[in-house]
């Protein structure tokens, strides 16, 4: 009960839409970190705002404070109407499943996840290619012979991102150091500005100088503490260049945006297919960042070398070793 008031407070907020001319009634689920974290579920919020600002169609929204509301969020949503109803983040993938099943005639999307439903569409994202090309940035901005990585939730899906960054780093200078950690195991890793901070001040005082954030909300304390620190930062999923202009060298871009405004966008239309979607640096669906927040810290040689290896790994000339794939990361 509290959540369906949660639902119907949260809708009136956004506004009611009027659906007579139109496909689409959508409905987005922000996962644990927050709506505006500045990563990955804000990017889910941006396509959304981009739809409603071209098509006038409002959409309805909730914000994720606990594993037990994720079930609860899609039925609810399901029942109302809504269609499609989009998610993102693997941990959504038990509940969608089930409620996918009772709902037959609702569209569904996940984001980092597959579920293999007639009514659900699948949006996967390459991300060890995206961050590929951050290691090698990374690696060529480096002084010290050493950068690292801080990631969220460690889950094979964080350990893909660390994977790729590493394989571009070492191909760059294979005697570069990488570190990482993992904030925690639970939901609560994306959150931790406080501990990413921690763990990035550890890692500095180890010599590096270079850090690469895939941590939810968790980044906002990684990239802070480099940003103190005086070394480079790297964002990740949003463009998180203007948090610490000078400091933050890139962000591995993941555009879960679009993602989210092609599937409503769908709807809409009349076109949503269901099924699994790739999205890679071949489709433009991950990629470095480069505007005038750091025009000044990537060189002429530094772009040159990092859209060689981009065309190279559009080509498969260059094979990014996927993590998913089978949980190793052989460049470690």
């Amino acid at each position: 009960m509290k959540l369906l008031k949660t639902l119907i407070v949260t809708t009136a907020l956004v506004g009611a839409a009027t659906f007579a001319n139109a496909e689409a009634n959508p409905a987005v689920i922000f996962d644990l970190g927050g709506k505006f974290d500045k990563s990955f579920n804000e990017m889910s919020y941006t396509g959304a705002e981009r739809f409603k600002d071209e098509t006038g169609i409002a959409y309805r929204e909730f914000e994720l404070q606990s594993d037990a509301q994720r079930e609860q969020a899609l039925r609810r949503f399901a029942q109302a109407g809504n269609n499609p109803v989009i998610v993102a983040g693997f941990s959504n993938a038990t509940a969608m499943n089930t409620v996918a099943q009772d709902f037959p005639n609702t569209h569904f999307v996940i984001i980092d996840m597959v579920v293999d439903q007639p009514n659900v569409r699948s949006v996967v994202f390459a991300e060890h290619e995206g961050s590929y090309l951050v290691g090698m940035l990374a690696a060529m901005a480096d002084h010290t012979g050493t950068i690292s990585f801080v990631g969220g939730m460690d889950i094979p899906l964080i350990r893909k991102f660390q994977c790729g960054y590493t394989q571009g780093a070492k191909a760059v200078n294979p005697d570069i150091t990488v570190l990482a950690n993992m904030t925690g195991t639970d939901g609560s890793a994306w959150n931790n500005p406080v501990k990413g901070g921690e763990l990035t001040k550890t890692q500095i005082e180890n010599g590096s100088d270079v850090v690469f954030a895939a941590a939810g909300s968790t980044g906002l304390g990684v990239l802070q503490a480099a940003a103190d620190a005086g070394i480079y930062g790297i964002g990740v999923d949003a463009n998180q260049d203007y948090l610490h202009p000078g400091t933050m060298l890139t962000s591995m871009r993941k555009f879960v945006d679009n993602a989210v405004y092609n599937a409503m966008m769908d709807e809409n239309n009349g076109t949503f297919t269901a099924g699994i979607q790739v999205m890679g640096l071949a489709q433009d669906g991950v990629g470095y960042t480069l505007d005038e927040y750091n025009a000044n810290l990537i060189t002429d040689e530094m772009k040159a070398a990092v859209e060689e290896a981009k065309a190279k790994i559009i080509s498969g000339e260059i094979q990014v070793h996927d993590y998913m794939t089978d949980n190793s990361c052989p460049v470690e």
